[in-house]
């Protein structure tokens, strides 16, 4: 009677389960007995939770007859997932939805891997809720780009030992290669691009790449020292994408009250700041080092959008406005 009240009130089956793992896998050939009496549980439960191990975590658990006690077969990690929460399982869902983003990087197999793996341990139920939210979500990513899987790795893996790299790079617009010589510093995918970070060797100053303009990357076996004041927030904190300039400035542009409803509630860059006007409009306010993206948005948005300062982009619009108009006469 009292072994049978300790077990109801023992460890969560979890934490049994776990402890039961942690003794197989140091090799100590334990069994069924041996474990309940330190589980303060019979071997009957240690025996069901043994079973629950192999069919729902797929754990390659065997007896060796000789030695009286369960081993590994093979090496096994074991990751319990408890009852996962409503919005425990739409945040899953959600990550789950944006390896979209990720289709043909190297890393998109291994998402979606972990993610069957995390899905593999819930119950029936909660596998149930998953797939009705799934129907219910998606992730669209506008024009993803095509990446070079092969250059992928070669820059990830210089990344990860430190080592210079070496490749042809042709800069925007430009017909011809040049030889680049780096020490790659970061990547990062913004606007669905991909930009690798680094300092350029022969221009002594860090630079940004664009990876569909970089060609035959090769490791060296030069190794490098990343500065550890390197920030890549920092570094691009006055462009509005990633380019950059020298001096930052204010950027003023007015939307009408169509714009406005799509442009508002979002953020465009971490400096902005947004004024709703009377009529419906909104002023929005940036500062940035850089004119060339943000003069190619503010086109994006027709006459919905108009630029009060600088006076830079004004004339720079103005131009533009003027050569398309001749283009379309």
């Amino acid at each position: 009677m009292k072994r049978v009240l300790r077990e109801r009130f023992s460890r969560p089956p979890l934490d049994r389960m776990r402890r039961i793992h942690d003794w197989i896998k140091a090799g100590k050939f334990p069994n069924a007995v041996t474990m309940g009496q330190d589980l303060e549980v019979t071997d009957r439960t240690v025996k069901r939770d043994i079973e629950f191990l192999r069919d729902r975590y797929g754990a390659p658990i065997a007896y060796e007859e000789q030695r009286h006690g369960y081993y590994y077969t093979a090496d096994f990690q074991f990751f319990p997932v408890a009852a996962m929460s409503e919005a425990e399982m739409f945040a899953l869902l959600v990550a789950d939805k944006a390896i979209a983003q990720y289709h043909g990087m190297p890393f998109q197999k291994p998402l979606r891997m972990a993610f069957k793996k995390l899905t593999g341990q819930l119950d029936d139920k909660e596998r149930y809720s998953l797939e009705n939210l799934g129907l219910a979500l998606s992730f669209r990513p506008f024009a993803p780009e095509d990446s070079d899987l092969s250059a992928f790795r070669v820059i990830t893996k210089a990344l990860q030992e430190r080592r210079a790299l070496q490749f042809d790079y042709r800069n925007l617009g430009a017909k011809t290669w040049q030889v680049r010589r780096v020490h790659p510093y970061h990547l990062a995918c913004i606007d669905n691009h991909w930009y690798l970070f680094g300092h350029d060797v022969n221009r002594g100053a860090l630079r940004t790449f664009a990876l569909t303009r970089l060609a035959k990357p090769a490791l060296t076996g030069v190794p490098f020292v990343r500065p550890k004041d390197f920030d890549p927030d920092k570094y691009l904190a006055g462009s509005f994408g990633v380019l950059k300039g020298d001096t930052e400035q204010a950027v003023v542009i007015e939307f009408d009250a169509w714009a406005s409803d799509l442009v508002r509630g979002r953020q465009w860059h971490s400096s902005q700041q947004w004024a709703d006007l009377a009529d419906g409009s909104s002023r929005l306010q940036l500062r940035l080092s850089s004119l060339d993206e943000i003069e190619r948005w503010v086109l994006s948005w027709g006459i919905h959008a108009t630029v009060l300062a600088p006076a830079a982009l004004r004339e720079r619009l103005k131009t533009t406005a003027r050569h398309v108009s001749e283009r379309y006469t």
